[in-house]
């Protein structure tokens, strides 16, 4: 038995949907949560810039003594994932290759949709380890620039116009190539699947990487006997760099149910 929390972070709060995972398939693990809320988002940054910021979420959290970090950043799990492997010796998770290996699955037409932050798409990760799942694979990519700070700002409603028209300029291109797995490849995405599902139709599937790398990470636990004792109820350390003001409020939105652990403000920087 391992006692210690998984650490987690994001540019925001849109790891919060890998942290609803995490507490649904293991309730008994301890988590301890950074958003990085007063940088965000990191999608549109420089690659230096992601992993100077990534490299500093990963010392907050190290602070916490947690036995595995989960990078619920579909930026920095494409731009900075090797290089912190390489730095930090804890075993860290991304949210992009069991993302990847999902859809390679799934897809029955052997054409996938990428929909990502402008950082994530001209990584070509995705396209990158679908071909290497699936050679004959087909990737269709967009970039989505304006989706997180939508999502940060609660516009998340299948009927507001807004989101609406914002989610069907930037899938346009994928929808018209047939596509019949999508993946919403960065963590804030889950909250739109409504809004993308009644754009893209019923025969596509959509791929949430935190959903994924959650049941990796489960499926890891158990596999190694690193678990928390069984039969106790985990417990949750929320930290942000801006403003913990209605950070509950919008919390409960990602989460899917009401926040009982702390939180808190740090000063990153």
């Amino acid at each position: 038995m391992d006692k210690r929390p998984i650490g987690v972070f994001d540019s925001g709060l849109g790891g919060l949907t890998a942290v609803k995972e995490l507490r649904r398939i293991l309730p008994n693990e301890d988590i301890v949560y950074f958003g990085d809320t007063g940088r965000v988002p990191y999608g549109t940054r420089s690659d230096e810039t992601i992993i100077r910021y990534a490299r500093s979420d990963m010392d907050f959290l190290l602070k916490h003594e947690p036995k595995r970090v989960l990078v619920a950043c579909g930026t920095v799990s494409t731009v900075a994932l090797p290089i912190l492997k390489k730095e930090y010796d804890l075993p860290i998770d991304g949210v992009v290759e069991a993302a990847a290996r999902s859809a390679a699955k799934l897809t029955k037409k052997g054409v996938v949709g990428v929909m990502g932050t402008p950082a994530t798409i001209r990584s070509g990760e995705y396209e990158r380890l679908l071909k290497s799942f699936a050679p004959g694979i087909r990737t269709v990519s967009a970039a989505c620039p304006l989706l997180v700070p939508l999502v940060e700002n609660g516009r998340i409603s299948p009927d507001d116009i807004v989101i609406s028209t914002v989610v069907s300029e930037y899938l346009a291109e994928i929808k018209s190539e047939g596509v019949d797995v999508l993946i919403m490849g960065c963590t804030h995405y889950p909250l739109l699947e409504p809004v993308v599902a009644a754009f893209m139709g019923e025969n596509t599937q959509l791929v949430s990487p935190g959903r994924e790398a959650a049941a990796l990470i489960a499926r890891e636990l158990r596999e190694n006997g690193n678990g928390n004792s069984p039969g106790r109820r985990g417990e949750a350390e929320y930290f942000v760099s801006d403003s913990v003001e209605g950070f509950s409020a919008l919390a409960e939105t990602f989460l899917r149910e009401k926040v009982t652990g702390s939180v808190s403000l740090v000063d990153i920087e």
